[in-house]
């Protein structure tokens, strides 16, 4: 079948076919769309070799190139083909690049782990993501490849674009260290353009008044059941005489004090977990944030308001060690940096009925309560620890008023003065 192959002719359904459709392009002489009975469609080269046989060259699938890119490879090999050139024969032997696996392990992984923060998440998301590549060549891990792989996730997999962009990030770093420490001389990924992040959209989730009052009742109602607990337990080990355990201070554990302290200052999961009370400044009244706890990397100073202030005051009077170097909320169990919470905050949540709000809500709850106090957007840019004012402008719609008042300011200007007319 002969015709000129345009896209309309690409998504044009054949079904049903009993064996592959081929259909050959008018505008470039052996140019040819397959068709399968699966109604898989791709395109190929159909050309004479050297001694004279007949064979088809493999361009690529229809649903990952346009039809002008795939007529323009096939322009190209029948070029080289008309050169009297071979571009099926494999290019001269060069040194080869090492593979991907043995890359991250013997050179990236090693530099990486040292010299940033999360580079061991950075290890694992490669290895995790791209383990169809481990076995690749640096300088062989082309832009189909990748093409194909992304629209597997996206499409059939559902993955959100946003997702998608951090793991070829973290893939191109890779390659791009690999590029600088002149391993391979270009990075394959150079063309490799990120997704557009429509579907990714960020959601700015913080309380209502309803939802602060029912998470503070139930913060409260946690408290009280545990104090319940214990003292019913330090009953029953008074009437064996056993020793009674330790009397609770002013919180029943760390929980309620975290949280309070997450919607007072912003401040990051991981942040938290991480500080200790040499980085608390009370007479000071200051935190801080260092850069080693930050995902930033920057050390920042941040002021204590009296909430702040009073809830770290009333847990250092009750925390058994409070030198320099403890952690402000070691784990119960361990006594090491606590890792996670994931258990009593979703229960607390489920109590006062709160669907659909993490952790890291509350940074954007800090935030948002911020802006709608009247807070100019740089100064919460700057509590936020925000490298760029954009990362502060989501929170920008919950001030309408401001961009009112702004305006208005021309008002003192009085456009409409009174034109003055000649009397006739």
């Amino acid at each position: 079948m002969q015709a000129k192959i345009t896209l309309s002719v690409i998504q044009k359904d054949y079904a049903p076919l009993e064996k592959t459709l081929k259909i050959y392009d008018t505008l470039l002489k052996g140019f040819v769309l397959f068709v399968r009975p699966t109604g898989k469609k791709t395109f190929y080269v159909d050309y004479r070799k050297s001694n004279g046989q007949r064979t088809n060259y493999f361009i690529g699938h229809a649903n990952l190139l346009t039809v002008i890119e795939a007529r323009e490879e096939a322009r190209k090999f029948l070029a080289a083909i008309n050169r009297g050139e071979d571009p099926t024969s494999p290019p001269p032997q060069q040194e080869t690049a090492p593979i991907l696996g043995e890359f991250l392990r013997d050179k990236y992984a090693p530099w990486v782990i040292l010299n940033r923060k999360s580079g061991e998440e950075t290890v694992t998301t490669i290895n995790r993501a791209f383990k169809f590549l481990l076995d690749v060549p640096l300088d062989q891990i082309t832009v189909a490849k990748l093409e194909e792989w992304r629209t597997l996730q996206k499409f059939e997999r559902g993955k959100k674009a946003s997702s998608i962009n951090r793991e070829v990030t973290a893939l191109r770093a890779s390659i791009n260290w690999a590029v600088n420490m002149d391993i391979i001389k270009e990075n394959p990924m150079s063309k490799f353009k990120p997704l557009p992040e429509h579907d990714s959209k960020k959601i700015v989730r913080y309380l209502s008044p309803e939802e602060r009052a029912r998470l503070f009742a139930a913060l409260n109602e946690r408290e009280e059941e545990m104090r319940k607990e214990h003292e019913s337990h330090n009953q029953w080990l008074r009437e064996r005489h056993f020793k009674e355990l330790h009397p609770y201070g002013y919180f029943a554990d760390h929980i309620k004090p975290m949280i309070l302290l997450s919607l007072s200052t912003g401040i990051r999961r991981g942040t938290l977990f991480g500080l200790e009370w040499r980085d608390i400044d009370f007479p000071g009244r200051t935190l801080t944030l260092r850069w080693e706890i930050e995902k930033t990397e920057k050390t920042r100073l941040m002021q204590m308001n009296d909430n702040v202030y009073d809830v770290l005051s009333k847990w250092k009077e009750q925390s058994g060690k409070t030198e320099s170097h403890a952690f402000v909320f070691p784990s119960p169990q361990t006594g090491k940096k606590i890792t996670t919470c994931k258990t009593a905050w979703r229960s607390i949540l489920k109590r006062a009925n709160i669907e659909n709000f993490r952790w890291h809500d509350m940074r954007h709850d800090f935030a948002s309560q911020l802006v709608m106090g009247g807070v100019d957007l740089n100064t919460v840019r700057d509590l936020m620890g925000h490298s760029d004012i954009k990362m502060t402008l989501i929170y920008a719609h919950l001030a309408p008023e401001k961009k009112l008042q702004a305006v208005k300011i021309l008002d003192k200007i009085n456009i409409l003065t009174p034109v003055k007319t000649k009397s006739i």
